[in-house]
């Protein structure tokens, strides 16, 4: 499992509650990349994993790339899904840059 640069700042951002909640989530992903459920439309070919925390409710959003998974996005649920169309387009522009490399 990789984070983006922007995804570790994402984290890095959130209060120390939340990253606890968001590690737990983590440790689910890790273990089943198909834990958070599949997103349709501009952002098909997009999973997001959902958590809970004192405060509200937060998403990850990730795309699994072979055997691993890319992180591009972790927030609450305000404006995530049109933050997430934003860096998926950047995401994808780096996967397919790194795959001809």
């Amino acid at each position: 499992m990789k984070f983006t640069k922007q995804a570790e700042k994402d984290f890095l951002r959130l209060d120390n509650v939340v990253k606890k909640h968001a590690a737990k989530a983590f440790m689910k992903l890790q273990a089943d990349f198909n834990a958070g459920h599949t997103l349709s439309g501009s952002l098909g070919g997009v999973r997001s994993l959902e958590f809970s925390a004192p405060g509200g409710d937060y998403r990850a959003a990730y795309v699994v790339d072979g055997g691993d998974c890319l992180i591009f996005l972790v927030g609450s649920h305000e404006n995530f899904y049109k933050e997430a169309e934003r860096r998926y387009r950047s995401s994808v522009s780096l996967l397919k840059k790194r795959d001809r490399l």
